[in-house]
């Protein structure tokens, strides 16, 4: 329910940075900070600086590595030999609860420089949009964190319960960085991921697991190829049954939040790889994709639905039936996670987004995977996702955000820690 603003809570929004904002964005985005790259941790020290500068007690830690990969819900792809932990809060004075603004600064490849209008790795601004790789996902939305923090302690309110942000690395290959973070004891009542949603409140996400599938042929020259047995045509029956059985999985009913969804839980292959000679018969072909995992669903029993298409495409094929496709579970692993949609911090973001920007709260559900899985199943932390931007600009060419969504997404954040923490 809308509210009318309170005389601090004007305070907050007036001394909002939004110039300083937009500057800090443009520097995090010129650091190139691919995962287990070193300027992944220096995007980290970078986010750290910042921290301290506005005032906040900061926590930074290197991780442990190993312990951290021993734990059953630690998934990477990619392998590191250093990873560094950063965590700022601003202390409460007490008697009010905690609020947890989780942000990562790994980003993904920027691929053939060639597709891109704008240079990937210098934020520029047009039309009033930030592009750059990484400005959408999602160092906008730890930005946006860190100026609503400012804005809090340049107002000069102070809160009841802690406010946090937790700026992490890893999460684009499985969440380590917030996995170490939880394992260090960072905890908070509730938490939010400002992922980009649209400006739209996501008490839940679907999950995503990785697979490979490795599919075997017989060798042969060329000349000679009925000789052979081609791995990437026996493949062909495999992608025919994984479309299948993403048609019969989508059929089912996902519930409200996930209902505009054409494909609320997509399969999608996303590399393959075969042969290794363009005059021999390939007789190998690995593929590896993403498995979309509904809310609610046995993550298990999804991995056995995919395993069991494989094998029924198999079995139809006199070689494959012979010579069955080997399917492996690999790399980053995001279980679904969900929270109540009445649960106070949803309707807390709800309503202080509504009294932000003047338009309803829309609720769905987002279909990545996130850290949410991490800090609901593992930190058992109320969390929704909720950030600037359309998910669809993520990981392609001239991936931008909106400066307007910048805007409301900082004054929101703002809003719903005033009032979920609560003030003096």
């Amino acid at each position: 329910m809308s509210q009318t603003l309170t005389p601090s809570e004007h305070r907050v929004l007036a001394a909002i940075d939004m110039d300083g904002l937009i500057a800090y964005l443009k520097d995090l985005v010129a650091i190139p900070s691919l995962g287990g790259t070193p300027e992944e941790n220096r995007a980290q020290e970078h986010v750290a600086a910042q921290l301290a500068l506005i005032g906040l007690e900061v926590d930074r830690w290197q991780i442990d590595l190993a312990a951290v990969q021993a734990h059953p819900a630690c998934s990477w792809e990619v392998p590191r030999e250093a990873a560094l932990g950063v965590m700022g809060t601003l202390p409460g004075v007490g008697g009010g609860p905690s609020l947890l603004l989780n942000g990562h600064v790994d980003v993904v490849p920027a691929g053939d420089g060639a597709s891109w209008r704008f240079p990937p790795w210098q934020a520029t601004v047009e039309n009033g949009r930030i592009y750059g790789r990484g400005a959408l996902d999602m160092k906008a939305g730890l930005s946006c964190a860190i100026f609503a923090v400012k804005a809090i302690r340049d107002a000069g309110v102070q809160l009841r319960g802690d406010l946090c942000i937790q700026s992490v690395v890893g999460e684009e290959d499985g969440g380590l960085g917030t996995l170490a973070s939880l394992l260090r004891g960072h905890r908070a009542d509730a938490a939010i991921i400002i992922e980009p949603t649209e400006l739209r409140v996501a008490p839940a996400q679907a999950g995503a697991h990785n697979f490979r599938i490795t599919v075997r042929g017989m060798a042969a020259h060329g000349c000679v190829r009925e000789e052979g047995v081609s791995a990437i045509e026996k493949f062909v029956a495999i992608q025919y049954a994984l479309l299948e059985l993403e048609r019969t999985r989508n059929a089912r009913d996902t519930g409200p939040l996930f209902m505009h969804y054409e494909l609320p839980n997509s399969i999608c292959i996303g590399t393959v790889r075969a042969g290794g000679w363009p005059s021999s018969v390939p007789d190998t072909l690995v593929a590896e994709g993403r498995y979309g995992i509904a809310v609610g669903e046995d993550p298990l029993a999804a991995r056995h639905e995919l395993e069991a298409a494989v094998a029924r495409a198999a079995a139809d094929d006199p070689w494959l039936r012979d010579h069955p496709p080997v399917v492996e579970w690999w790399g980053g692993i995001f279980d679904p996670a969900a929270i109540p949609v009445d649960h106070p911090i949803v309707t807390e973001l709800a309503n202080a987004l509504t009294d932000a920007t003047g338009a309803p709260a829309i609720l769905n559900g987002m279909t990545y995977g996130s850290d949410m899985r991490l800090l609901v199943n593992e930190g058992h932390i109320p969390t929704v996702l909720f950030g600037p931007g359309d998910i669809r600009r993520a990981h392609c060419p001239d991936e931008y955000v909106d400066i307007a969504d910048l805007r409301a997404v900082t004054r929101t954040l703002a809003l719903t820690a005033l009032r979920f923490c609560g003030l003096v």
